[in-house]
């Protein structure tokens, strides 16, 4: 869920009314969202998002990245440190907003030596815990199986059960109160083996919000899902200010350079 797409093989999605939390703050949002490690890239909550704000253009949403790459479940145990900090993280975004919906995707990490076998159970545990904790019984969780690229090369070689942890999976999804599956069928990795590449994240946040706007699983490939790799390039004010900003600060203007592109902006 953390996602390690190649930034550079998408075109970036800056849209002000989607927010990501940071430091107990809502601020607009960038890839890398989950910035769980160095190598954090592109992930599905981008694209999710964004097919929300064109349905939903006069609100605004906010993700609250809380994914740990290479996890698993045991990791994700209501007594551990990882599921302490989604609940702490969870809790500070409702001081200011509303969560509606919870996105999942995990089980790489489960997908060897027959793990599978309790996967359901461990699952059922971690959720019904965080739908306690916060109230959450009514918001739809998206769960997403896993690529069927997996068990074949690279990292990606070892994780041989995946299929077993996605029948769990659809499983939970099949027995679960307002909970959807969405398939990864068709999708890519990158040369690692293991993690969807950044076009296969972008076509499978859409799945995700196809399945959260309609409320069903998505059991095969979506037609459209291809328009979830382009990006709106008609940018208002505030993201072009943000833009300027960024290209500023990451040095690849001037500040002359940039007093000129914001009087642009400016001009009435």
């Amino acid at each position: 869920m953390a996602g390690r797409g190649f930034l550079n093989e998408v075109d970036p999605i800056y849209n002000e009314k989607i927010k990501m939390l940071r430091n107990g703050q809502w601020q607009m949002m960038t890839e890398p969202i989950n910035y769980d490690r160095p190598v954090s890239g592109v992930g599905l909550a981008a694209s999710f998002a964004d097919a929300w704000s064109k349905a939903h253009p006069d609100e605004e949403i906010g993700l609250i990245p809380c994914a740990e790459g290479g996890s698993s479940l045991n990791d994700w145990h209501p007594e551990g440190i990882l599921f302490q900090h989604a609940l702490s993280e969870a809790r500070f975004a409702l001081r200011s907003s509303q969560i509606c919906g919870i996105l999942w995707h995990q089980g790489e990490s489960d997908s060897y030596r027959s793990l599978h076998e309790t996967y359901y159970e461990k699952l059922t545990l971690i959720i019904e815990t965080l739908r306690n904790e916060l109230k959450l019984d009514e918001v739809p969780l998206i769960i997403g199986g896993l690529g069927d690229f997996l068990g074949k090369t690279g990292f990606g070689q070892h994780a041989t059960e995946f299929r077993q942890v996605n029948e769990q999976l659809l499983r939970f999804a099949n027995e679960q109160q307002n909970c959807y599956f969405v398939t990864a069928a068709g999708l890519t990795a990158n040369p690692d083996g293991i993690h969807l590449d950044a076009a296969s994240q972008r076509k499978f946040g859409y799945r995700y919000f196809e399945a959260f706007s309609k409320k069903y699983h998505i059991l095969k490939p979506i037609s459209g899902e291809e328009q979830s790799l382009k990006v709106n390039g008609d940018y208002s004010k505030t993201e072009q200010i943000y833009l300027h900003s960024m290209d500023l600060a990451s040095g690849k203007i001037t500040y002359a350079e940039f007093e000129a592109r914001m009087a642009k902006v400016m001009k009435p």
